[in-house]
């Protein structure tokens, strides 16, 4: 089964034609003209419908390089019958030539196809224009500019237009920031303008409201603040702090949202905003934020935020005030009660109020079974169980958490251990039966791995799993992205990444809350941009959209494969490759471990100093540089990184004997700890070890890492992954 790895609709802005006050600024089409090829267009767009849902040659040579696809493109586009893979084809084609600055071939290309290609018809206007450009017909090019706005006027990409006409006509760029301040484009007019002349807060404005997301409009912001603090409203101040608060500057973003509207939303984000970036000992700054969550709970005592601000308040307070907070959650959140009385337990545990502490827990089993709460309990209470070697005790709590709280965060561990225990109580069936329940309700949990490898499946256990070598096949095209235009979709699909990334950023412009398809197709985009970290988290965070129409669109999303690939990307698959084959290492453990090292951000630094792709430590760079006598290397070039990161998880795997539970445990821990609790444990069960782990850290990235294994190797792997489609079926089916 195991071999070498194998890398195998517009949004409309206005209506009507926008006219300029220039003098043959624009070519008007006559009705007639405008009818007759509307038709023509229809006619087409009907012939080329049935393609668009064909497999795509054309779409498999978008990743390509240029050099590479040239020839095949040119044999496709050569083809006499109209054909969507033809209009491709000659467009890829001609994108290759204007990135080479060859504008005569690229116009040969793009001559007559915006009506043989509608779906792309206004971009193709737009790189004619360009063509001509490039071959000195400045004048020409500025025709077609004016055609595209004339032809398309509600189109997306008249802002493209009036940029590129703007570097001729100043008054083309007035149009731009009045009528798309939303645009990409239009924010690099802004910014230029800007540079010209920096005192316009009027522009700055429009950045801090329409490019919200961007990091550079940070600057932007911190501007406004210094310098037009007096200028600005309530509302200014909201958009700056909302700003502030998405690109993660907390604690800038706390200070704005006091000067915004009294909202719940804006009084949590004040205290909260406070506390993510406190200031170390500072006594005052704790009771400010403290009066600022009370300031909520009593302006406010019904908003969904005043039973957070009602958490961090307890949590903030000693356990006889934080009961009193507690209090009003379980009186007035009906929500959060079970919670709430799961904390108080505790906190009454802490006052040696044991019996109003066992009452409040026999409430949450009796009145409360289906909670997470209960389960979290529940869970808590077999581990005690266990670790008193009390077995069957154990399997009494945790068997119920398997039925009564299948979508809690603490039922695939518990269903894995009910199988464990029952194995122990000599009910192999029954263990048997639970492993299965683990794969087919939990197939992407760390604790599916474990199941499969009790059910004996060849997927590598804790000291097998390093010289695997398992087969993995990643698709040949880009998928549709769930959300955007038509227009976007095809050019993502073709690779056309910049004219996409801004076209969907003009389409989603501003919005304050993105749909779960909008959030996962902008995830997308940062992925292709090589922003992994942000990417891979924006996928992660979908899950916690509350609002029903947002968890039915991620229930639907996550049965896709699109979802779980961007969950699980490929970055530097062949770097991975190469330095795994040379270090005898199973390349998924390394990407595994590199999705949890950095993401797969290349020049990534933690706190404790470690740098790159496998989080390398300065030192410990500096040791291994020596012993593979690498000379000139840089922790941030993925090479050398990925060089020098798997020669210390090959040293950790020896040290081990090859055990990779205690080699990923070392390259997180260090060897002496790893040491130390296999002395003082004493377990041959390495899941016994890992519940044993006395670092929490260590205990997480331990799990993290196989748990990503297990994902990379259900997803890419065909064979694994028909084995475990028989079990999720069978689910789907109940």
């Amino acid at each position: 089964m195991f071999k070498s790895l194998q890398g195998k609709t517009p949004w409309l802005v206005g209506s009507g034609l926008l006219i300029l006050l220039i003098p043959g600024a624009f070519l008007l089409a006559s009705p007639t003209a405008n009818w007759l090829e509307k038709w023509q267009t229809t006619r087409v767009e009907s012939l080329l419908e049935k393609d668009f849902q064909k497999p795509s040659a054309v779409l498999n040579f978008a990743a390509l390089p240029a050099t590479t696809r040239n020839t095949q493109l040119q044999e496709i586009a050569a083809v006499n019958n109209l054909s969507l893979e033809r209009s491709r084809a000659r467009y890829l084609l001609a994108m290759d030539l204007l990135q080479k600055y060859e504008g005569g071939p690229a116009l040969r290309q793009l001559e007559g196809l915006e009506k043989e290609y509608p779906v792309l018809a206004p971009y193709i206007l737009l790189k004619r224009g360009r063509g001509y450009e490039l071959t000195n017909e400045t004048e020409q090019a500025q025709v077609i500019w004016k055609k595209l706005i004339n032809n398309y006027p509600d189109s997306l990409v008249v802002a493209e237009a009036l940029y590129k006409l703007g570097k001729y006509d100043p008054r083309y760029w007035d149009k731009a920031i009045a009528d798309f301040p939303h645009h990409p484009r239009t924010h690099e007019i802004i910014r230029q303008r800007l540079q010209e002349n920096a005192k316009q807060p009027q522009l700055l404005l429009l950045l801090a409201k329409y490019a919200t997301s961007d990091p550079q409009t940070n600057p932007i912001r911190d501007r406004l603040v210094k310098e037009y603090a007096v200028q600005l409203k309530a509302e200014d101040w909201e958009m700056i702090a909302e700003g502030y608060w998405q690109t993660g500057l907390y604690d800038k973003a706390a200070r704005a949202y006091q000067k915004a509207s009294l909202t719940p939303e804006n009084l949590y984000r004040t205290a909260r905003g406070r506390q993510l970036k406190p200031t170390p000992g500072d006594a005052t700054e704790k009771n400010t934020i403290k009066t600022t969550y009370q300031q909520l709970v009593s302006t406010f005592p019904d908003a969904p935020e005043t039973a957070l601000a009602l958490k961090r308040l307890a949590n903030l307070s000693q356990s006889e005030t934080a009961i009193s907070y507690l209090n009003q959650i379980i009186q007035r959140f009906p929500k959060e009660k079970p919670d709430a009385l799961l904390v108080k337990a505790e906190r009454l545990d802490q006052l040696n109020r044991t019996a109003e502490a066992t009452q409040i827990r026999q409430d949450l089993l009796k009145k409360y079974p289906n909670t997470d709460a209960t389960a979290e309990y529940r869970w808590q209470q077999a581990e005690k169980a266990a670790d008193a070697g009390n077995i069957l005790k154990a399997w009494e709590w945790a068997q119920p958490i398997t039925q009564n709280n299948p979508d809690s965060s603490f039922a695939p561990k518990a269903a894995f251990w009910v199988g464990k225990w029952a194995q122990q109580l000599g009910r192999q069936q029954e263990a048997k039966s639970a492993f299965e329940h683990v794969l087919a309700r939990h197939p992407q949990s760390y604790y599916a791995w474990r199941s499969a490898v009790q059910l004996g499946w060849d997927v590598g256990n804790f000291n097998t799993v390093r010289q695997l070598s398992p087969s993995v096949i990643q698709a040949s095209s880009r998928p549709l992205p769930p959300a955007g235009s038509a227009m976007f979709k095809e050019l993502y699909r073709l690779g056309q990444d910049g004219d996409a990334i801004a076209l969907f950023q003009a389409e989603i412009g501003n919005k304050a809350e993105m749909t779960v398809d909008e959030d996962f197709t902008d995830a997308l985009l940062k992925l292709i941009r090589g922003q992994n970290l942000i990417g891979i988290n924006q996928v992660w965070n979908l899950q916690d959209k509350e609002e029903p129409e947002d968890q039915q669109q991620w229930q639907r999303l996550r049965q896709t494969p699109e979802y779980w690939h961007a969950l699980f990307p490929f970055p530097f698959t062949e770097t991975i490759l190469s330095w795994s084959q040379q270090r005898q290492l199973n390349p998924l453990l390394v990407t595994s471990l590199i999705r949890q090292e950095s993401r797969f951000e290349p020049e990534i630094k933690s706190p404790a100093g470690a740098v790159g792709l496998m989080q390398v430590m300065p030192a410990t760079g500096e040791f291994v540089a020596q012993q593979i006598d690498l000379k000139d290397y840089s922790l941030t070039n993925p090479n050398n990184n990925v060089n020098l990161g798997t020669w210390y998880l090959d040293y950790t795997h020896r040290e081990y004997s090859n055990n990779s539970l205690l080699a990923v445990a070392s390259y997180n821990a260090g060897p002496g700890n790893v040491t130390q609790w296999m002395k003082k444990y004493r377990t041959n069960d390495p899941d016994v070890f890992v519940e044993k782990i006395p670092f929490n850290e260590t205990k997480g990235y331990v799990e993290s890492v196989f748990g990503n294994y297990w994902n990379y190797l259900r997803i890419y792997n065909p064979e694994i992954a028909q084995l475990l489609s028989k079990y999720t079926q069978q689910n789907l089916n109940k």
